[in-house]
């Protein structure tokens, strides 16, 4: 499973989106969510995961599904850094795709604005495969305004605290599940000239990870649903400001070191910090186990554990929420002409065949039936973690960075590095935030 790369252009470019302004309500076929026969367009974002989708096709097209529905799927596959412009240059034209991949959140919110999308929440409901089919908080992640716009059919990605077991069995310390538990074991690591936490923060998303979770810990899931569906005033709730202030803590107290600001994540600087025990833990996504696999195999096979981030004392939100990148999705395009065959094609996302696809790929799968089959995953222990972590999760937040407007993406990355660096104080930060547009 490719890592850093596919994380990181999940985030940036989703930026590249526009807003509704401008996008037509043209697509492929002539009807609204019609369901005559013919060929049905998938455009999909074209890095080595992809033979997925192609298999699926392939099993498709020889269906009875097809057979019933008259219809077929053509794949249409776009270079990795050209899909979002390609993308929002095809909807803007009449050779709109009939089904795409998409982040969910922001990335679609400029097609759901300009009544592009199929609303799929009646759609899921009544069928029993899409409903039971997904885990039921990745499900609620690819919505918009409490209406479904998404089917699931990539793996997750959840962030997670991971951890040196070496350096935390020396110091005879366990994985914290308070936050106040978190800061006694910083103390101790301090005091032994080793610095709590890695952290790439030459780049803005890996600090974000930490205001995601501890919005979530303190004020719960629905702070951040409120500012997702364009809520600017949400930012003034108080849990963002005490999410700014005890991240303010940390660095102040030196859970980071020193010079983290100038350590990246891309070039391997806040990986190898990790892995050759300059740093005790490091919250990142779930690409951290390849990464780690890739660069320092010896630490990732006998050394890397894993916790999930702990509770804050007081704070609204359950342990058991979750943060990261729930999956990709395809969503429909309510100009297909033969939505029949559209839907069956999302079905088999569900299905064992994909699900097993996605497992011999590195991915963990969001299905329900995902679970007794992660024996063959190339590393079962953490692949079970990663899959009852969400399958756990009352709530999963998409990243903010993908999950916001497009408009309020760089000015807010802009703002939260600015905050770690001392620039602006967490009462500048939530005005700064409050205004945006």
């Amino acid at each position: 499973m490719e890592s850093y790369s596919r994380r990181w252009f999940l985030g940036a470019g989703a930026t590249t989106l526009v807003s509704a302004a401008g996008l037509t309500a043209c697509g492929s076929g002539g009807g609204s969510g019609g369901s005559g026969g013919g060929t049905v367009t998938a455009m999909v974002y074209g890095d080595d995961a992809v033979k997925i989708q192609t298999q699926a096709i392939d099993r498709f097209n020889a269906s009875a599904a097809a057979k019933k529905t008259k219809g077929s799927i053509k794949l249409q596959k776009i270079p990795a850094s050209d899909y979002p412009a390609k993308l929002r240059t095809a909807m803007g034209s009449p050779n709109a795709p009939d089904v795409f991949f998409n982040w969910g959140g922001g990335s679609i919110k400029a097609y759901q604005e300009a009544n592009q999308l199929i609303d799929l929440t009646d759609t899921i409901r009544t069928d029993s495969v899409l409903k039971d089919g997904f885990l039921p908080s990745v499900l609620a992640s690819g919505s918009l305004g409490g209406k479904m716009y998404g089917i699931p059919m990539r793996g997750m990605q959840p962030v997670m605290v991971f951890y040196n077991k070496t350096l935390f069995a020396e110091h005879k310390l366990q994985p914290p599940t308070t936050w106040d538990q978190l800061l006694d074991i910083n103390t101790k690591l301090k005091k032994a000239g080793i610095t709590p936490f890695a952290l790439g923060g030459a780049e803005t998303w890996p600090e974000l990870m930490w205001l995601e979770y501890l919005v979530d810990r303190i004020g719960g899931p629905q702070v951040f649903e409120r500012i997702k569906n364009g809520d600017a005033s949400g930012w003034g709730d108080p849990a963002v400001l005490k999410a700014a202030e005890t991240v303010k803590q940390l660095i102040d107290d030196g859970a980071f070191g020193k010079g983290y600001s100038s350590v990246g994540y891309s070039n391997g600087g806040a990986p190898a910090v990790f892995a050759k025990g300059r740093a005790a833990m490091h919250l990142m996504g779930s690409w951290e186990y390849p990464t780690q696999l890739g660069k320092f195999p010896d630490f990732a096979r006998k050394e890397l554990g894993w916790f999930a981030f702990p509770q804050y004392e007081g704070g609204a939100g359950d342990i058991r929420n979750v943060v990261g990148n729930p999956t990709n999705y395809w969503s429909v395009n309510a100009r297909v002409a033969n939505k029949d065959a559209a839907i069956a094609f999302l079905r088999d996302c569900a299905s064992e065949a994909y699900t097993k696809d996605l497992i011999a790929n590195g991915d963990v799968p969001t299905t329900t039936l995902a679970e007794k089959l992660l024996d063959s995953s190339p590393n079962p222990e953490y692949a079970r973690f990663q899959y009852q972590m969400v399958q756990q999760a009352p709530a999963f937040t998409l990243s903010w960075d993908q999950a916001v407007d497009p408009s309020w993406q760089t000015p807010m990355l802009t703002e939260i590095n600015k905050l770690f660096v001392g620039k602006s104080s967490p009462a500048q930060f939530v005005s700064a935030l409050k205004g945006l547009k």
